[in-house]
């Protein structure tokens, strides 16, 4: 295994665990889903539209970039 897989592996580890403490302790706004809602502030029609897009384009390039379709 590499040093960037492994690298990789406990960069997931590190969010699974702070992802399932703040899942855990029940508070408001500490979840992943939660911040990026108010980095958006997605209850405004604009953030809403600016999330999806930035959304959109990600999912898109991620998409062709696991398949091989460009860098």
């Amino acid at each position: 295994m590499s040093g960037y897989a492994i690298a990789w592996l406990a960069w997931a580890g590190g969010f699974a665990i702070t992802e399932g403490l703040a899942l855990a302790n029940k508070r408001q706004g500490d979840t992943l889903s939660e911040e990026t809602r108010k980095v958006f502030r997605t209850r405004s029609a604009a953030g809403r539209i600016v999330f999806g897009s930035a959304w959109c384009g990600f999912s898109a390039w991620y998409l062709g970039h696991i398949l091989k379709w460009w860098p």
